[in-house]
């Protein structure tokens, strides 16, 4: 009867390919212990990070090693690759868009050099967060491995 009332279940789909684990996985305290919000890590195996969201790009780091979309209603993602990759400089990493543009789920956002960040960086897990901005009563996540588009958690 008051089925408009319901709110409807967002998806979030995989940025990368790869193996998706519980947050909890990531060696690093921040990600781990939910600090920097709640979601999934993927342990990567392609180069190529995408929107997990349609929305516009709010932020990508001087760095290009994370990036945040925010959808057109209350939802908001951030994309963490890898672990310490802020130390590289922007190394490795290729920025497709920029902030303020429009992006569909599975759009390409930054390409890296994955052998590089393998190498340099701490570890290339990659943390997706739903920020602490976004409306959310509940997460519904997929730990399975993943193609680039798959979903990998589902929003109440």
């Amino acid at each position: 009867m008051f089925g408009f009332l319901k709110r409807k279940q967002r998806e979030i789909f995989a940025p990368v390919d790869g193996q998706v684990v519980a947050l909890d996985q990531v060696d690093d305290e921040v990600f781990s212990q939910g600090l920097a919000g709640d979601g999934v890590a993927i342990k990567p195996v392609s180069d190529t990070f995408c929107a997990p969201i349609s929305g516009r790009v709010t932020k990508i780091f001087g760095t290009n090693h994370a990036y945040s979309i925010k959808s057109d209603k209350d939802l908001e993602v951030m994309v963490h690759i890898g672990l310490d990759t802020v130390n590289l400089k922007g190394e490795g990493f290729e920025r497709l868009v920029e902030e303020g543009d429009r992006v569909e789920a599975g759009d390409p956002v930054i390409k890296t050099d994955l052998a590089y960040l393998s190498k340099h960086a701490k570890d290339t897990i990659t943390p997706i967060l739903i920020t602490d901005e976004s409306d959310v009563k509940s997460i519904e996540k997929k730990l399975k491995i993943v193609k680039c588009g798959d979903l990998i958690m589902e929003v109440n």
